[in-house]
């Protein structure tokens, strides 16, 4: 996991650059922030190394010229189409009946914000202090916008492991309507060689891959899977339409897409 990282900002955006670096200071993070006269696209391309930027957009990361950061706005023509019947991922988590539920595989939140304009009450699950950080100014500047301020206090961001999370509500016998997972890396368990050819990642993608690189089982959901069975009415996988199932967990109902599917699993035990 990355300690220690620059954080690149102009001047006039210094108070805010320091305002990042005490956060994540206090989340684990050595931030050292450098002044540059242009934070601009040539700056990025002639300074490729992993870094955080800091301008009138608010937190960014940045590699290899490119720049990413959980750019909710960019997501609201998509949320006013979006409707009950229009997403698969609404049948397949129950969204009409306004559940609670916790989406253990945060990335950049679309997900989230997606059922949370559908109904959802979300709790978004990050471990990572840098993710959780980009999340959590996303989230801030979101508020401002006339149309996300109603739809993100619908979601409360959580600055815990997943696992860790879970585990302690099955310990506590707390129950929520339904868990998404989403895994960062299902590539790795696919069985088939033609899934394995697939397009170039997006560049948000790419940087999100490079933030969080693979390390160890965790990554593909399965200890997940177990856990959130434990705690939930319903559990809901996206996978990628050709992969295995998750934990090699035959689903009680599937959901099929022509890039992606939902697997749903069941709790027996709770009469929904």
């Amino acid at each position: 996991m990355v300690s220690e990282l620059r954080l690149y900002t102009e001047t006039q955006y210094l108070e805010k650059a320091q305002t990042y670096q005490s956060v994540l200071s206090l989340r684990g993070v050595d931030v050292n922030i450098e002044l540059v006269e242009k934070l601009n696209a040539r700056f990025l391309r002639l300074n490729p190394e992993m870094a955080l930027c800091a301008d009138d957009a608010g937190l960014w990361l940045s590699a290899n010229g490119m720049k990413m950061q959980p750019d909710w706005k960019a997501e609201i023509p998509r949320l006013k189409r979006a409707s009950l019947k229009s997403e698969m991922i609404a049948r397949a988590c129950n969204l009409s009946e306004k559940p609670s539920l916790i989406d253990a595989t945060a990335g950049l939140g679309h997900d989230s914000l997606l059922m949370a304009v559908l109904g959802a009450q979300v709790t978004l699950i990050e471990r990572h202090p840098i993710l959780f950080t980009l999340l959590e100014d996303a989230q801030a500047q979101s508020r401002h916008d006339p149309f996300l301020g109603l739809v993100v206090d619908r979601i409360q961001l959580v600055f815990s492991d997943s696992a860790a999370y879970l585990q302690q509500l099955a310990e506590q016998k707390k129950m929520v309507d339904v868990t998404y997972l989403d895994p960062m890396f299902p590539q790795r368990d696919q069985n088939l060689q033609a899934v394995k050819k697939q397009a170039q990642v997006k560049k948000q993608m790419q940087l999100l891959h490079m933030l969080l690189p693979e390390d160890g089982e965790m990554d593909l959901g399965d200890y997940l899977l177990v856990l959130a069975r434990k705690i939930s009415k319903r559990v809901v996988v996206k996978r990628p339409r050709l992969a295995i199932f998750l934990d090699d967990q035959s689903p009680d109902h599937q959901w099929q897409g022509d890039a992606c599917r939902f697997d749903a699993y069941f709790n027996k035990q709770v009469i929904e």
